[in-house]
């Protein structure tokens, strides 16, 4: 490797949204394009290190390390695996296409985009520090352009919104932060000298009692950002208040830090408590998808029903991690990815109408479909995704989680299939509401279709739904070494043995081996 790739998909955006403030304000034409190919560069590396990912290395590649603190074990440390390599590439997927969404804010255009930009780097950087003091700053630092998406650029509650995502969220990094520190400390004890460095912290003896307490402290600010019910009162507001690009990366990038917080260090540090509570995990996340899916049903604001599906959605997520078995855990990864582009679709979609009708009320709606059914279309498409029809790419992860799932947690398993039921109850519903009926509206009756730029934007993301529904196995071959690593140190540490591997399988996942 003749370049530091993976430092340059962290900071590449950080130096462009520097460019982008310092573009001359007599010149506003330029902010979006020059954001945009800033953006598209970044997609280009991480496309890059995807080509370039060694299938047969299920450890980290790309590695890079230099001390930044030697007396406190501080380095600047990233690498890249199969569990963060797609997460890595969603995030540099959805920026360019929120980017191009965001064309019509004339408000403070400059700051809008430098800070899509600022959030894209730090976002990265979580997914690639193999350093926590290090992950636990970029963990932080996102809260800031976050906080400012809502609140500068959001709707009438912005404010509200925005304060309440702050506080949670840096509320349960404070719980972190303590972790962190206690771990470095065990290691000075063992070791003879303080690390945050991930891959030596691994070898740390601890015992069960304080990999309780420190399993608790890690879970709770990963549980927050994903949320997990009963943390997940701040998602709702936060979504409805946030732009549409604001609610595109909060849902489909954002909230996968809490799940790979839980995958990443949750399961391979303390794995001792990983597997004592992983029942009750796999329990909070079933009341989590029943509880998002039923109260999506029931939404007048068909962005809150959105923001509510994922409540749900990440239910499967947190299921299919706590399964702590081949396919649960695989299904979980890339679930995070494909809710990441179903629910983003939805956010786009929705943002879409509200900029043409200025409400989110579904009873506002009726019959839409006769005078937009371009955008009829690409809606009942992203529902159909989203409910997980076979063929498209919410199919794959759920069926992956739920058979993993059933193999440690039966009955979970089953309850949750009910979640599936109520996706499509919720999702199918509200596309009756909107789009079938009569048209009996004046303000209805003057909506114009998608135009070219929405088409646009909306293309790729149903052309890697399709990829992802009909072949998703280059994506599984590159997550499954990875979480064959997990489940084997689970078991080296623990003596637990997966009830099911990815060897009882067959390559396309559909015969079992009892």
């Amino acid at each position: 490797m003749d370049f530091n790739v993976l430092s340059l998909l962290i900071w590449l955006p950080v130096a462009g949204a520097a460019i982008v403030i310092g573009l001359p304000r007599r010149r506003p034409e330029l902010v979006v394009p020059v954001a945009f190919a800033l953006s598209i560069l970044t997609l280009g590396l991480a496309g890059f290190v995807v080509v370039d990912f060694d299938l047969s290395n299920p450890g980290f590649q790309f590695v890079e390390k230099t001390a930044i603190w030697s007396d406190l074990g501080i380095d600047y440390n990233l690498g890249v695996d199969g569990i963060s390599l797609f997460l890595v590439a969603l995030t540099s997927f959805l920026f360019p296409i929120a980017i191009v969404a965001s064309v019509n804010i004339t408000d403070r255009r400059k700051e809008f985009m430098a800070t899509l930009l600022l959030l894209e780097g730090a976002l990265i950087g979580v997914f690639l520090s193999l350093d926590l003091i290090l992950f636990f700053v970029f963990f932080e630092v996102l809260l800031v352009p976050m906080y400012f998406l809502i609140g500068l650029w959001g709707g009438e509650r912005r404010l509200e919104a925005a304060l309440k995502f702050f506080l949670y969220t840096a509320l349960g990094s404070a719980f972190l932060l303590v972790g962190i520190i206690f771990l470095s400390a065990q290691a000075n004890d063992q070791f003879g000298s303080p690390t945050f460095n991930y891959l030596e912290l691994l070898n740390l003896d601890i015992s069960t009692t304080t990999q309780y307490w420190l399993f608790a402290a890690f879970g709770i600010a990963f549980a927050i950002k994903v949320p997990l019910f009963p943390f997940h009162t701040w998602l709702p507001d936060a979504h409805t208040e946030a732009p549409t690009a604001g609610s595109v990366i909060l849902a489909g990038v954002l909230l996968k830090m809490g799940t790979y917080g839980f995958l990443r260090f949750n399961l391979n540090l303390f794995p001792h408590a990983a597997v004592e509570l992983a029942g009750f995990l796999a329990a909070l996340a079933v009341v989590g998808i029943i509880y998002g899916a039923v109260v999506a049903i029931v939404q007048p604001d068909i962005k809150r029903l959105v923001a509510y599906s994922s409540v749900s959605h990440l239910g499967f997520v947190i299921l299919g991690i706590f399964a702590l078995t081949s396919q649960g855990v695989s299904g979980g990864v890339i679930q995070m990815v494909n809710h990441g582009l179903t629910t983003g679709a939805l956010f786009l979609l929705v943002g879409m109408i509200y900029e043409r009708r200025h409400t989110r009320e579904i009873s506002a709606y009726g019959g839409i479909q006769k005078v937009m059914p371009l955008f009829a279309g690409f809606f009942l498409f992203t529902v159909f995704a989203s409910a997980g029809l076979p063929g498209l790419n919410g199919f794959v992860g759920e069926f992956l989680i739920l058979l993993g799932s059933y193999a440690r947690h039966p009955i979970l398993a089953i309850i949750a299939a009910v979640g599936v039921l109520l996706a499509a109850v919720y999702l199918l519903w509200a596309y009756e509401r909107v789009f079938t009926g009569e048209l009996d509206s004046d303000e209805n009756r003057a909506l114009t279709d998608i135009g070219v730029r929405e088409i646009g934007i909306l293309v790729p993301i149903v052309a890697l739904i399709i990829f992802l529904g009909v072949y998703p196995k280059p994506v599984l071959d590159r997550i499954e070494p990875a979480v064959e690593r997990v489940l084997d140190r689970i078991e080296d540490r623990t003596g637990f043995d997966s009830p099911l591997r990815i060897s009882d399988v067959t390559t396309d996942g559909v015969e079992v081996t009892p």
